[in-house]
């Protein structure tokens, strides 16, 4: 097990009155053990106890070759986990549970009584994840220096009447090229004026002389997650107007950036960037957050909004991604990672921010 981040958790369950806890998201288990399960509908469980009896409960469909650091009890799909979990936990005493454990087997401990009561554990490692430690900011970099050539790559690939969808696909080959065989989520390549839905599911839309597009992408190396956006325009410079909207967000972007330190709070970062919109008069159709969380997950626990008056603290990589959407016209969003420093933030993303013409 990855000790020192084992015994953070251990840390923060003693400071709550927590004795025992059972850790089921699948990005959580990897955390703390260094092995990634895909569940599915089994049950995989860590059982972490303050007083060191720490247990993975694994069906044995999935093989742990490797020394994990922990006990390990396996059943098989003909027996039932929750009877033989049951012979683990300390019923006498509350149980923290994380989070995305499936309700049937929260219920079927809860119907054979195996804990006096039972609470939410999943803010315990949440928030723990959300600052990085030595090993996890170098793999950061890495990926997001991985998603920096994807980017350039994609940009020299593009062409007149090749669609969002075939970028989309093309995408995989590219990042493959670089070691990387997953996304962190769908990548968006959004042709105008698709670009104007935040959210938009490449199609079949081809790219023509004039348009925008907006590529959002992200790929997972060793784990952890790179999530870039640039804005581009194909064949020819953009209009007056819309190289009015693409520098505001630029501006936006770059103004939120500045604001990143330790010690400023998400809902004041995200105001640089909304302000700077409303004062050009766009602020209707900046429509999001400002950014979000990223590592093992491309959207972990935490993100920068108006709500969010949380600090926040050196070693938390999140994103900054204003952007305006103009309903059947254009959508611009430029999306960079910041890593938190003691003064300040280091930029993750190289790629220019200047107005781009692809020809």
């Amino acid at each position: 097990m990855k000790i020192d981040r084992v015994n953070n958790v251990l840390r923060e369950m003693e400071k709550q009155g927590l004795s025992q806890m059972l850790v089921s998201s699948p990005p959580a288990i990897f955390y703390l053990t260094g092995k990634w399960f895909s569940p599915g509908e089994r049950l995989v469980t860590l059982y972490l106890n303050t007083k060191g009896s720490h247990k993975l409960i694994v069906n044995k469909l999935f093989p742990v070759y490797e020394d994990l650091g922990v006990d390990l009890i396996w059943y098989t799909d003909i027996e039932d986990p929750i009877q033989i979990l049951c012979t683990v936990v300390e019923k006498e005493e509350v149980i923290a549970v994380d989070k995305n454990w499936p309700a049937h087997f929260l219920i079927r401990l809860m119907e054979n009584k195996g804990a006096k009561a039972f609470v939410n554990g999943s803010p315990i490692i949440d928030r723990l994840r959300m600052i990085k430690d030595a090993e996890e900011i170098a793999l950061m970099k890495k990926s997001s220096e991985i998603n920096d050539k994807v980017m350039l790559e994609l940009w020299d690939n593009l062409k007149e009447g090749k669609t969002e969808k075939y970028y989309a696909s093309l995408l995989a080959e590219i990042y493959e090229s670089h070691g990387v065989n997953e996304f962190s989520f769908p990548p968006i390549v959004a042709v105008s004026p698709n670009g104007a839905d935040p959210h938009h599911h490449s199609d079949k839309t081809p790219i023509k002389k004039g348009h925008s597009i907006v590529i959002d992408i992200g790929g997972v190396y060793n784990s952890y997650c790179s999530d870039m956006t640039r804005t581009v325009f194909f064949g020819e410079e953009p209009s007056e107007r819309h190289a009015e909207v693409y520098n505001t967000v630029k501006e936006a972007n770059l103004s939120a950036i500045r604001k990143v330190k330790a010690g400023v709070k998400f809902s004041e970062i995200d105001k640089a960037a909304r302000d700077y919109i409303e004062n050009a008069g766009y602020g209707e159709y900046f429509t999001h957050r400002t950014g979000h969380s990223i590592g093992i997950e491309d959207h972990d626990f935490g993100d920068v909004s108006s709500t969010n008056n949380e600090e926040v603290k050196e070693g938390m990589v999140f994103s900054i991604e204003p952007g305006i959407y103009l309903k059947d016209d254009i959508g611009v969003r430029i999306e960079d990672l910041v890593l938190v420093t003691k003064d300040g933030c280091e930029v993750l993303n190289s790629v220019t921010k200047d107005i781009t013409i692809i020809k």
